[in-house]
């Protein structure tokens, strides 16, 4: 099995890249905006791979870094995503915007890859809400105050204040995002109006 390569790019296409490994040409699938953050023909390159053997082919998937390949492979747990959604998927989120729209339940946000409508999106928040707490994101950590365990909002409570975002105009994402970080500032974050009126403040930002 292959698990990583570093080579030059020989070519580039839409949806791979060859890369070349010491005169050997590895075709490598990836994800658009992976393809799209890469430098030129010729110039170096570098991946992790994860290796798919069948009976009728092998086929080499790159990434970044092992979290995108983590990601990559949580999503095809899930029923009706397979590699080439899993990679139109991560074409259009980085694993942080990723665990944000799984968290927040967006279902709108994950309905902008094409060829995931509204149940797939559903299914992918739903199934994965409770498996992606183990994987890295860059998605920031609320800080500890004062030493102590910071009191976040009860679920109750944060959901009401991002309900209330949304009905002001602000998408489940933005929505989500201020009241996580508008806990963080918070002594008492149990309040919905305290919550709305902290996230409006940092939206206004």
């Amino acid at each position: 099995m292959i698990g990583k390569l570093k080579g030059r790019i020989d070519t580039l296409s839409e949806d791979s890249v060859i890369i070349d490994v010491g005169g050997v040409g590895y075709h490598v699938f990836a994800a658009t905006r992976t393809l799209a953050s890469l430098p030129g023909v010729g110039e170096a390159a570098e991946f992790i791979i994860e290796t798919h053997v069948r009976e009728d082919h092998i086929h080499l998937f790159g990434f970044p870094d092992v979290v995108e390949r983590d990601w990559f492979r949580l999503l095809m747990t899930v029923q009706g995503v397979g590699v080439k959604m899993a990679l139109a998927i991560l074409g259009v989120f980085s694993p942080a915007q990723l665990a944000v729209a799984i968290a927040s339940k967006d279902i709108k946000a994950l309905t902008r890859v094409s060829g995931v409508g509204n149940k797939l999106a559903e299914r992918i928040t739903t199934e994965l809400k409770n498996k992606t707490g183990s994987l890295p994101s860059g998605v920031a950590v609320l800080p500890i105050k004062g030493g102590k365990a910071m009191v976040l909002p009860a679920p109750t409570a944060s959901e009401d204040a991002i309900s209330a975002l949304i009905h002001l105009g602000y998408s489940r994402m933005e929505a989500y995002n201020a009241v996580n970080a508008a806990a963080g500032g918070l002594e008492d974050a149990t309040k919905v109006d305290s919550l709305v009126k902290e996230s409006l403040r940092r939206l206004a930002r």
